[in-house]
């Protein structure tokens, strides 16, 4: 797993989930305006803009979906999942879409799961 996938997917998800919590935002204002600013920042920088940015962008679905659900604990554990997921999933999903979508899905699936059987909840 690369370190840098990781640490764009907790940034996502995180930053998605602090500002979901602000009055005038919602969960999806929160990923749009993160995921734009994402990715016209990368584009400034010498990476592969589109693949980080869309990496980010996974990250805000975790985000996305943790406010009502998950603490910070979760959260980190989803992201970590996700960006593992995420790495594995793209060359199987090549030209047929929706990765992204699925990756986080499934990392979000795999923590609720947990919780269900057992596993101790974070703090929210």
């Amino acid at each position: 797993m690369s370190l840098i996938y990781a640490l764009l997917a907790l940034l996502g998800a995180f930053l998605t989930f602090y500002l979901a919590q602000h009055n005038r935002l919602d969960a999806i204002r929160a990923s749009a305006i993160l995921s734009i600013s994402a990715y016209l920042l990368l584009s400034l920088s010498d990476v592969d803009a589109q693949l980080y940015s869309a990496i980010f962008f996974g990250g805000t679905f975790i985000g996305m979906s943790a406010p009502k659900r998950f603490g910070i604990y979760t959260l980190f554990s989803a992201s970590l999942i996700f960006s593992v997921l995420f790495e594995h999933l793209i060359p199987r999903f090549n030209n047929f879409g929706g990765a992204l979508g699925v990756s986080a899905f499934l990392s979000v699936c795999i923590c609720q799961t947990a919780i269900v059987l057992g596993a101790p909840r974070s703090k929210k």
